[in-house]
């Protein structure tokens, strides 16, 4: 269904509203920033700002529903013949390669990690969104594996998996936080991802691979 004038403003107005909301978090920090100052920059009413976003902090996670998705479809979209854990390995390894944005990879992540590391509340927003993206996974796992309501394997398999992602992830951050160029990250990186991913494949290789 195409998209009407109302639905497309509404969604160009949100955008608008996340995009200078980021911009003065990455100025500024997030504690320093008032929703007051997002809605002068976005010119718009503070509460036009609380109608798209409920808090200050899901303007800093604004796309949270896409990212709760994102292993998930990791999982929906395996190939052929491959485990789980065979697509997270060829997901991650991409993303490194591409410095894309869904492991925290891309250009800027440093900025955006130290101001989580900043704020309490964003830090305990993000333990939030880690559980949800572990739980949702687990679902997923248990759909795609016909799994048992009582089989502990869907959560124990994606616990596994969305720590060592996250592990990986914050090693990468915290060195480019520490002055590191991305150029002496990746080759480490990538060696530290296919160690990893190798020992859950010793343990997981054999769980939900699609036929």
């Amino acid at each position: 269904m195409d998209e009407g004038l109302r639905e497309r403003k509404k969604r160009e107005t949100r955008q608008r509203i996340a995009d200078m909301a980021m911009g003065l978090f990455m100025m500024r920090g997030f504690e320093q920033v008032t929703v007051a100052e997002v809605a002068r920059a976005a010119d718009v009413s503070v509460n036009t700002v609380f109608n798209y976003f409920g808090t200050k902090e899901d303007l800093f996670l604004d796309r949270r529903e896409e990212v709760e998705e994102l292993q998930s479809n990791v999982v929906r979209e395996r190939r052929r013949g491959e485990s789980v854990v065979a697509a997270f390995r060829r997901d991650f390894l991409e993303a490194v390669e591409e410095r894309d944005w869904r492991y925290g990879l891309n250009e800027g992540s440093d900025v955006f990690g130290r101001i989580v590391g900043e704020s309490p509340s964003l830090m305990a927003r993000f333990r939030e969104l880690e559980h949800e993206q572990t739980q949702r996974l687990a679902m997923t796992l248990a759909e795609e594996s016909d799994a048992d309501p009582d089989d502990l394997t869907p959560r124990l398999v994606a616990a596994q998996i969305m720590e060592t992602t996250r592990l990986l992830s914050r090693h990468a951050i915290a060195r480019r936080l520490a002055g590191e160029s991305w150029a002496e990250i990746l080759p480490l990186l990538r060696t530290q991802a296919e160690r990893a991913f190798d020992l859950l494949e010793s343990g997981i290789s054999d769980y939900c691979v699609r036929m």
